[in-house]
């Protein structure tokens, strides 16, 4: 009883010293493999991953003497200030520091990367780091590593509540006024500016740099590294969401297998008492979510306990309570 008091005050306690810093130095590293994903593998080759920064990279080969940070932060300020004067937004500190700390290291380590002025205007990756990350004949993996790492860095500022800003005020924008789904609204907006990137970049109109015939492909690069972001920032809130949700329905005595469940796994279940439709004998239903990896161990001791028991196995989308993840508060954001 002593341990359980003492565990719930540890988890009721508020966020020490620590935390704190723990929590701020999450975001200071989210923003830095986020803009890192942009300046290694994103912006040398053009590929637009929509929102703020894809449209950022559209105007950067228009105006190349404006450095694509620079873009974030003409996106990004007036974004936050509609969101508090349209929609009554209260930003927090986190969101306000992520938004304007991410286009800053984005344009430092773009300055460090890049010999000169004219090579950081190009962003030619022929010229970054003296071409040893020049990854021009491999664009499907720099595009791959580039989201990845967006993804990651994202993913990395939201688990701190904190977000980057951006495209996500629009969607909350549209859905507002316009009465667009959030979801198709950020369809909207990012394949918009994907298709900005292929009038711009694809068919070089209005563009200072000159194009090739296969530029517009750019844009199918593009629609991959969207789809890689979104999916690694999702694992990353979310985790791999591969737990598993087991019904067990049996005539028979099923106390091996309820010791099996409390000692070896170390876990509970919820025995609801039933009936056959068909037969009308009563039965026992067995309700148990499990990790991936002790769904063979279950199914072994399932047919130990009765061979002929009905059972049916399936994905848990998300599974909240003890020993699983806390119910989320209103204020945590939730990428699904």
């Amino acid at each position: 009883m002593n341990k359980n008091i003492a565990t719930l005050k540890r988890l009721c306690a508020p966020a020490t010293h620590m935390d704190w810093w723990i929590s701020w130095s999450g975001i200071v590293l989210g923003c830095t493999i986020l803009a890192a994903g942009f300046v290694f593998f994103i912006n040398p080759y053009n590929i637009v991953p929509g929102g703020v920064y894809g449209a950022s990279i559209v105007l950067h080969n228009l105006f190349p003497s404006i450095q694509v940070g620079t873009f974030g932060y003409m996106f990004d300020i007036p974004l936050l200030t509609l969101s508090v004067v349209l929609l009554g937004a209260k930003l927090g500190a986190r969101t306000i520091v992520a938004a304007l700390l991410t286009p800053f290291i984005m344009n430092a380590m773009s300055s460090l990367v890049y010999p000169t002025q004219e090579a950081l205007e190009s962003l030619d990756p022929a010229l970054l780091l003296g071409g040893v990350m020049n990854m021009s004949d491999h664009l499907m993996l720099t595009c791959i590593i580039g989201a990845t790492l967006i993804g990651i860095g994202s993913g990395i500022v939201v688990r701190n509540q904190a977000t980057t800003g951006g495209s996500d005020i629009v969607g909350i924008l549209l859905q507002k006024y316009a009465h667009i789904r959030f979801s198709n609204a950020i369809l909207m907006v990012d394949a918009t500016v994907v298709c900005f990137g292929l009038v711009v970049i694809g068919f070089g109109v209005g563009g200072s740099n000159a194009t090739d015939s296969s530029s517009w492909l750019l844009s199918f690069y593009s629609l991959i590294s969207i789809f890689v972001i979104s999916r690694v920032i999702a694992y990353c809130i979310n985790g791999a969401k591969d737990d598993k949700l087991i019904f067990v329905i049996s005539e028979k005595n099923l106390e091996a297998l309820h010791t099996y469940i409390l000692k070896d796994l170390d876990r509970t279940a919820t025995c609801i008492k039933s009936s056959g439709l068909y037969t009308g004998r009563e039965k026992e239903m067995l309700f148990l979510v499990v990790s991936h990896k002790e769904v063979t161990g279950v199914k072994h001791q399932i047919k130990l306990a009765d061979p002929s028991a009905f059972v049916v196995v399936t994905d848990a989308y998300d599974t909240f309570g003890e020993g699983w993840k806390q119910l989320p508060s209103a204020n945590e954001i939730q990428p699904e």
